[in-house]
């Protein structure tokens, strides 16, 4: 029997989001244990040698984090194993890089540029609400923040905007029929629509119908639906494609049209 916390991962028993490439290794960094779950998050290591190219190998990773050059949502993270997930802001002063963690229509991490003013807050989903032992109203959120004394309008699978600087709530997103989502868990991972009829199943898992932009409608766990925004706009400003899933035609359609303007 193993004994302890498991401390290594194998690159084949990684997420598919990551995208590591199966003959370059035996292992792959293992995230630590913090705000998103493993499965769930993208390690800084991957987002500095893998995505951004800023570096080689996983020791030079560790000495960029050591130089406290990388903020995860406002504060200094040195541990370049540190799991970074949905909605997080990643903050590069030195090269004056800033980006939010968010989906693309494929359920994979997009490093999305944001804008000095919209760097400053992220959305939260609120996974849990309760009343603390001396009697405080508390909730809690996707990303592990205990928030007290919420505004009392706000729900469990609502979602509410936090001030980074601060850590509180500054705004409210409803979870109601109308509002704009994406889906962070599934197939239809990084899709964007407008929730439509909820399904409630006693016992089992409620359903939510959404249709996009495009007037698809796709289906889902009331779980996977995470609240960007009002009926007419989004609070985040959305990768490219808009969170609208093309068929595999219109992607080789689009692919061929690229190739022609070449």
């Amino acid at each position: 029997m193993a004994r302890g916390p498991r401390k290594h991962l194998k690159r084949l028993h990684t997420p598919k989001h990551w995208m590591l490439s199966k003959m370059d290794g035996i292992w792959a960094p293992r995230p630590s244990q913090g705000p998103h779950k493993l499965r769930e998050c993208l390690p800084l290591m991957l987002i500095l040698r893998n995505r951004l190219k800023y570096a080689l190998t996983g020791k030079e990773t560790k000495m960029i984090c050591m130089q406290k050059a990388i903020k995860v949502d406002g504060k200094v993270r040195t541990d370049p194993n540190f799991p970074a997930g949905f909605m997080d802001v990643v903050e590069i002063p030195k090269s004056r890089d800033q980006f939010r963690l968010i989906f693309d229509t494929k359920g994979r991490y997009v490093l999305h540029r944001v804008s000095d003013e919209e760097k400053k807050f992220k959305l939260c989903r609120v996974k849990k609400q309760e009343m603390s032992k001396k009697k405080i109203p508390v909730i809690v959120t996707h990303d592990g923040r205990t928030i007290r004394y919420p505004d009392p309008s706000v729900k469990v699978n609502d979602t509410i905007k936090v001030d980074i600087e601060t850590g509180k709530a500054v705004g409210h997103l409803p979870f109601t029929v109308g509002s704009t989502c994406m889906i962070t868990k599934g197939r239809n991972t990084g899709r964007v629509g407008h929730i439509g009829h909820i399904e409630h199943h006693p016992g089992a898992f409620d359903i939510v119908n959404v249709h996009d932009a495009n007037g698809e409608k796709f289906s889902t766990r009331l779980e996977n639906v995470f609240v960007i925004g009002n009926a007419e706009s989004t609070e985040v400003s959305l990768p490219k494609g808009q969170g609208l899933k093309l068929s595999i035609l219109d992607e080789r359609d689009a692919i061929n049209k690229k190739l022609r303007r070449a």
